[in-house]
């Protein structure tokens, strides 16, 4: 399952393991389209290999500016707290794989 997280617990949620985060908001339609590429992908994990996050950039506008964020969907991959991927555009699920399983 997706888990959704703020600008306020981005770092406690995604410092630590391998965290995909999905950068979307409620208006863009690519977004909703990766929307359940992702929900498809959290079931086939185990959240002890992979964590799944979405965060609105609408409602935490701090996080993605952050990282320079400037158009969505944007997914960062981060493993224990570092970036280690950053994907723009909505992606396949067969993409996400490879470039989750290269981490694992």
């Amino acid at each position: 399952m997706t888990q959704v997280i703020t600008d306020k617990d981005f770092s406690a949620e995604t410092d630590s393991g391998l965290v995909l985060i999905d950068f979307w908001a409620t208006w863009c339609g690519p977004c909703r389209m990766q929307a359940p590429i992702l929900e498809q992908l959290s079931e086939e994990y185990d959240e002890s290999e992979l964590k799944i996050a979405k965060m609105d950039v609408d409602e935490n506008p701090e996080t993605p500016a952050s990282f320079g964020i400037m158009s969505i969907p944007t997914l960062l991959l981060k493993k224990d707290g570092e970036v280690v991927e950053k994907a723009v555009g909505v992606h396949s699920k067969e993409q996400l794989r490879a470039l989750i399983d290269s981490y694992l």
